[in-house]
């Protein structure tokens, strides 16, 4: 008796020091959320600042029951949320992260949701405008957002020059489905979308700012917001930053094998080096976007001080 008592007072012990480390990265990824904010900001005051999944960042110590962290709701002009209302065949609303969202009404919702029966597409849609939000429901065939979808939902000629003004978006990171850049370029300006995230390079190509420009207005002559994809919280193992030296625990901020992910690390993202990657200098993944003329950033993978003390 006395062991199986010491047993489950270790493993309680341990928890608890897991869930302290985890609050702790937590409020470390809030400062480093406002401080890529800020960074940009000072240069283009318009800059838009979109992260996605992490939900509970947006409060005060992590606590959803708590108040809203005001210092990270002035930093973000909205959120993103993968499978919110459907994770693949079925609708299963993640209540909490819903309840989550609908306290923050001054910042703006982005649902990325993946069905795998596409006839509830238009139910996705619905869903999310219910609550204010705006979708980009994946079909059956596009889980890793490789496709531009046949239409537009919401669309429209109006100019759109704030992320509180979109109706609808595109979410395209993956180019593999394009044989050339100036393909992929010409597919996305023949689209009516409000707001287009995109990655800023093809393969290792940084796009220019002529080419960013490009896309800055919709097929029908409206105006648009274009926004970089952006990862913050794992290191690529096919950017322009990596080094051939490295692999996981070399450099020791590269700290966690990604489950599913072979080209990415979970980093201890509150370290200078990593920090130096992001913003700050003439060389950081920031400052190239800037320099391409991209409207914001949509920063991913935010949710790596959990990930970090916790199995994926």
């Amino acid at each position: 008796m006395k062991n199986n008592c010491l047993i489950i007072l270790t493993l309680l012990l341990f928890v608890s020091c897991k869930e302290k480390k985890s609050n702790q990265a937590g409020k470390k990824m809030q400062d480093f959320i406002v401080e890529i904010s800020e960074y940009a900001r000072n240069q283009n005051p318009h800059f838009i600042v979109i992260p996605q999944n992490g939900t509970e960042l947006l409060f005060d110590d992590l606590n959803a029951d708590g108040k809203l962290n005001d210092r990270l709701i002035a930093a973000v002009d909205g959120f993103g949320e993968e499978e919110l209302f459907f994770n693949g065949s079925s609708y299963s609303p993640d209540q909490y992260r819903l309840q989550m969202a609908l306290k923050a009404t001054s910042i703006k919702f982005l649902v990325a949701d993946y069905l795998e029966d596409n006839s509830q597409i238009s139910s996705a849609f619905q869903y999310a405008e219910d609550n204010g939000f705006i979708a980009f429901p994946r079909a059956s065939n596009n889980y890793d957002y490789m496709y531009i979808p046949d239409s537009v939902h919401h669309e429209n000629v109006a100019d759109v020059s704030t992320l509180a003004q979109a109706k609808n978006y595109l979410y395209l990171i993956s180019t593999s489905n394009y044989t050339d850049k100036a393909t992929y370029l010409t597919a996305i300006q023949q689209t009516n979308f409000d707001l287009v995230i995109i990655d800023a390079f093809w393969n290792d190509d940084l796009l220019t700012a002529t080419e960013v420009a490009s896309l800055k207005t919709k097929a029908n002559g409206g105006k648009r917001l274009v926004v970089s994809y952006m990862d913050i919280g794992s290191a690529e193992n096919y950017r322009y930053y990596w080094k051939d030296s490295w692999k996981l625990h070399s450099p020791t901020w590269l700290k966690k094998k990604y489950d599913g992910y072979s080209d990415e690390i979970w980093v201890k993202f509150w370290v200078k080096e990593w920090k130096d990657i992001i913003y700050g200098n003439s060389e950081s993944y920031t400052q190239k976007l800037l320099n391409c003329g991209f409207d914001g950033a949509y920063l991913d993978n935010v949710e790596a001080y959990y990930s970090l003390y916790h199995k994926d």
